[in-house]
């Protein structure tokens, strides 16, 4: 599989009714996803325009093995093909192109089409997330 790239809009869940009343414009980057990582990862500098509140530590184990104490924030909303959800993210200082990981591409319910390289919607529900409860 390569690289997939995707347009994320971006903004502070506590600023919902804002964004609705188009008071404040969620921005929009382009993030890598990555279906090898559990959770989101942001910059700083994203953390910081969105006025994300932080939320402790985690360690965090790269694909190099190396294993780094990084800050947490919560209530990134993010919006990707139509689709939302609110997670906390982890920032990485140096990251300079957002990674989307598993638990943001589960909520919203989008698959990696590694065959032609993208994101696509959940084939038996393309018009709305559909999650399982068994």
């Amino acid at each position: 599989m390569g690289k997939i790239i995707v347009k994320v809009k971006m903004w502070n869940f506590q600023d919902e009714e804002k964004v609705r009343a188009g008071k404040v414009v969620p921005i929009e980057v382009e993030a890598l996803v990555d279906t090898g990582a559990t959770m989101t990862i942001i910059n700083a500098e994203i953390a910081k325009k969105l006025h994300l509140m932080k939320n402790g530590s985690v360690s965090v184990r790269y694909a190099n093995e190396k294993v780094e104490t990084k800050e947490l924030v919560i209530g990134l909303r993010m919006e990707i093909m139509g689709r939302d959800t609110v997670c906390r993210a982890i920032v990485d200082p140096a990251r300079t192109v957002p990674l989307l990981g598993q638990l943001a591409l589960e909520d919203m319910d989008l698959w990696v089409d590694s065959k032609n390289g993208k994101l696509m919607p959940n084939p038996e529900s393309p018009d709305a997330p559909l999650m399982d409860a068994l």
